[in-house]
């Protein structure tokens, strides 16, 4: 079994637990998704994408949250094992 130690929200599977390493960007985009709870720590799992592959569902602490996947490539996260 390999071992990965981060990637971007962008390349969970759906389903796939990963936990927040980082959160990129400037400006408003970082200040939405640190609004959202995006914090370092946060343990998150990638629901599922849009027909379309964007934009992708995910939840956290008690709540469902959809965002672009621009967005979602600028969250480094540590994926958990299933």
């Amino acid at each position: 079994m390999t071992t990965e130690t981060k990637t971007s929200l962008d390349k969970l599977r759906q389903g796939q637990k990963g936990k927040v390493l980082a959160v990129a960007g400037y400006g408003a985009i970082r200040r939405r998704l640190y609004d959202l709870g995006l914090h370092a720590g946060e343990v998150i799992t990638m629901v599922k994408t849009a027909p379309l592959k964007d934009p992708l569902e995910i939840s956290f602490g008690n709540g469902h949250v959809s965002i672009r996947r621009s967005e979602a490539a600028l969250i480094t996260v540590e994926p958990l094992p299933d």
